[in-house]
């Protein structure tokens, strides 16, 4: 039947449905086009590694009220912080504030080398103002190295000048194997830590600051009409976390420390060099429920102190360290690694710990090859030689 053949009142009928017809469909093809692009820009931030990516792999458990170690493994080899290196920029800040030097709304410049850092960020611009209160929840929800940077020249000049700060204070807390050269965590081989040092600044930080610690379990916050979700999936979910840090480069692996409160108990536990999110997150929650039964219920330990450093006394920066080649495991001690490999995936070396005076004699170009590994598995955009979502 033609068109025209039909009476008004059907045309008016086939018009409104033929209407209908073409904007259902251009629905359809912009939802569509919105899910290919949401699923790209996912695409774009998820890290594919290899059956191969096996960072190297260190963990501690220290019962905060007393002091004791209650599980260790590779404690003091060196491994990098990666974001990790946030808690000491957040304890670089919070010592301001506490001495009345910078207030929660303090603004802070932006510079353009801080607007130039490579995510993860919060997409400040140049000359723009971030208040101290925003950099700090940036930092411990999106672990956003453009608000660490913006935080390490406030204090420091330059983010240079305040990584010795960052130095100068590890070592003064007792973590005698720590170096840090940048404020956030970005790539650099020069930048290490070890587990019992992150267990220490992990101590230090609530212990001294117990009112601003608070801010590690900040699950979320909103800043310029951007919700932003904490990348710590264990707060919230795991009983007695409240905080504290993540950590992610290729070279380091998944790294995490985690501070458990339960029934008077605290724990303060540490991985490095977990193989995903998940693997670091599942040997995290292992570590915890096998150990904080055994934790005190009383305070014994004496709080955390600083060792003071002489008037224009040099920083003491030991050279990079060298991780220790692994023995060579029998038969069965291999089929047991195997096992225990399949369960956590993670890497656990168990070996008693060298001293740490005759690794750090030995050169830089070795340490530089325990890392070298783990970038051959890099994927996704670079910026300047960096992973550009290497940091979280």
């Amino acid at each position: 039947m033609s068109f025209g053949l039909l009476s008004p009142s059907h045309r008016v009928l086939v018009g409104a449905l033929l209407a209908s017809f073409i904007a259902a469909t251009i629905s359809c093809d912009h939802a569509q086009a919105r899910a290919r692009n949401h699923k790209k820009h996912h695409a774009s931030h998820r890290v594919i590694h290899g059956p191969d990516y096996r960072p190297p792999y260190a963990a501690i458990v220290v019962d905060a009220n007393s002091g004791e170690v209650l599980h260790e493994a590779s404690p003091d080899e060196p491994r990098h912080p990666a974001s990790l290196t946030k808690i000491m920029t957040l304890y670089m800040l919070f010592e301001q504030i506490d001495a009345g030097k910078l207030k929660l709304d303090t603004p802070l410049h932006v510079s353009a080398e801080a607007a130039m850092q490579p995510p993860t960020k919060l997409g400040l611009k140049s000359n723009q103002m971030l208040t101290v209160e925003d950099a700090i929840k940036g930092m411990v929800t999106r672990s956003a190295n453009d608000a660490a940077r913006v935080v390490g020249e406030a204090i420091g000049g330059t983010e240079q000048e305040f990584a010795t700060l960052m130095t100068e204070k590890a070592k003064a807390l007792g973590m005698a194997n720590t170096t840090y050269v940048n404020a956030s965590g970005l790539p650099a081989d020069e930048q290490i830590t070890t587990a019992r040092d992150q267990a220490i600044l992990g101590r230090s930080i609530q212990g001294r600051f117990p009112e601003l610690f608070r801010y590690f379990s900040t699950l979320n916050f909103r800043y310029h009409g951007v919700d932003i979700h904490n990348h710590n999936s264990l707060l919230g979910h795991v009983k007695g976390v409240d905080g504290i840090k993540t950590g992610y480069t290729d070279a380091s692996g998944y790294n995490l420390v985690t501070s458990v409160r339960r029934e008077g108990r605290h724990i303060v536990a540490v991985v490095l060099g977990g193989r995903s999110n998940a693997a670091r997150d599942t040997r995290m929650r292992e570590l915890i429920e096998e150990h904080i039964g055994r934790a005190s219920t009383g305070r014994t330990a004496p709080a955390t102190t600083e060792v003071a450093r002489e008037e224009g006394a040099p920083v003491a920066i030991a050279p990079v360290p060298v991780p220790a080649p692994r023995p060579q495991a029998t038969p069965g001690e291999a089929a047991e690694n195997a096992l225990a490999s399949a369960k956590t995936e993670l890497v656990e070396d168990t070996k008693p710990v060298a001293n740490s005076r005759a690794r750090s004699g030995r050169s830089r170009h070795a340490a530089k090859q325990s890392s070298d590994a783990a970038q051959r598995a890099r994927a996704g955009t670079t910026f300047n030689g960096f992973n550009f979502f290497s940091v979280r």
